[in-house]
């Protein structure tokens, strides 16, 4: 008998009888002999209308406030999931994050998690019990909510996985495994039949929405084995693990994408060794994720620092910026959105030179203008107009063969 952890999204759960199907997969697995802990997310668009909801109260709501209103999504899943089980008559029972002992950081809207008390999960898995817990949650250690962020429930289910020392977690989608690229701007994208980690952390990173990253990096920590496959299809997924033996031919392994994307120049800084902590320190203490970053100097020895953040915090950042300008001394804040971020992802990109250079040239040939670049060992991602990123995906898909099937070694 092994530890089985399931996490089903909100799409899977988005009906009473998608959540009687969600049953029926769990019972499947439990009448395999393992025991089953299953992490379920809210209710198809549950918490974006919770979202709207809180704005239309405030437009400025309190991420603490905000935190408590959106945990009742998954308590609604949760609950309705265990009586579902226990309908077909198989003994559970429901945790919200606090209850399962989750325990996150202080850091409301985006929490992390930061130690895990799995024992009242195991207890009632050795009572026979089919545990069912909320994922996206958990409290900080004085017992105040938290969200883990979007996408976070991924995090839940393998975190979760890595403390029961499970034998597997499976992550199931509305899609079948992990593509290529997005199918549904794609039409030829493949589903692949396995990726690294470190892969599958690149493409999640890269705005690909189908694994949390930070689920992706407690799977690498913690050597857990992930297959992500469909909840309503019955057949093998994408298997994420440390090494793959599979499609090792394939140079770039996917294209990841997204846009609302915007470039902040923070223009006339004093050119001195702290301006660039300064800046991106102040940033990350308000919670802001900054990506791309460009460096340049101008004939006045002036320097001119570019990013590239998420279109929905420009707001934000603008403001902090313009709260600590007489310390970072700059002139002047520009800043351009309407923007999107497209990469090429693969392992094989470390013994291939010259991937990058077809990239641009294919991205050329299409007219398109490359207003930055950032590259790693196994990806190199571009932010170009938005108004081109499904031209250029289609374009990267083509030119690295990736509809093909890859030889199998």
């Amino acid at each position: 008998m092994g530890i089985i952890v399931q996490k089903f999204g909100g799409t899977s759960v988005g009906s009473a009888e998608r959540i009687m199907h969600v049953a029926n997969r769990v019972i499947q697995e439990k009448q395999r002999g393992n025991q089953v802990v299953v992490v379920v997310s809210a209710m198809g668009k549950s918490t974006d209308q919770l979202v709207d909801l809180a704005g239309k109260i405030t437009s400025k709501p309190s991420k603490r406030e905000l935190d408590m209103l959106l945990t009742t999504g998954e308590q609604v899943t949760i609950s309705l999931l265990a009586l579902a089980l226990m309908e077909k008559g198989y003994e559970a029972i429901s945790y919200t994050g606090w209850q399962a002992g989750i325990e996150t950081e202080e850091q409301h809207g985006n929490a992390r998690i930061t130690n895990i008390n799995p024992e009242k999960i195991k207890t009632e898995l050795d009572r026979g019990k089919i545990v069912v817990v909320a994922g996206f949650q958990g409290a900080t250690k004085d017992g105040q909510i938290t969200t883990l962020g979007r996408g976070g429930s991924d995090t839940t289910a393998v975190a979760l996985a890595a403390a029961l020392e499970a034998d597997k977690c499976d992550i199931y989608t509305d899609v079948t495994g992990v593509f290529t690229t997005d199918p549904r701007v794609v039409k030829n994208a493949r589903k692949l039949a396995a990726i690294s980690y470190d892969e599958m952390l690149e493409l999640a990173n890269l705005g690909a929405g189908v694994l949390h990253p930070r689920a992706v990096e407690f799977a690498k920590n913690y050597k857990i084995p992930l297959e992500v496959r469909s909840s309503m299809e019955d057949e093998r997924g994408t298997i994420v693990e440390e090494e793959t033996s599979m499609e090792e031919n394939l140079i770039v392994k996917g294209i990841a994408f997204e846009d609302q994307v915007t470039r902040v120049s923070v223009i006339g800084l004093p050119n001195e060794l702290t301006t660039l902590s300064t800046i991106f320190s102040t940033l990350a203490s308000h919670g802001l994720n900054v990506d791309i970053i460009i460096q340049s100097t101008t004939n006045d020895k002036k320097t001119i620092i570019s990013f590239s953040i998420k279109t929905s915090d420009l707001d934000e950042t603008i403001s902090i910026l313009e709260q600590e300008k007489s310390s970072l001394k700059y002139e002047k804040i520009e800043s351009e959105s309407n923007l999107a971020k497209v990469s090429i992802v693969g392992s094989g990109m470390v013994s291939n030179p010259g991937v990058a250079a077809r990239m641009f040239s294919v991205l050329a040939d299409n007219g398109i203008d490359v207003k930055m670049v950032s590259t790693s060992e196994i990806k190199v991602s571009t932010v170009i107009s938005g108004e081109q990123m499904v031209t250029a995906v289609d374009a990267l898909h083509s030119t690295f063969e990736l509809s093909k099937e890859a030889a199998q070694v």
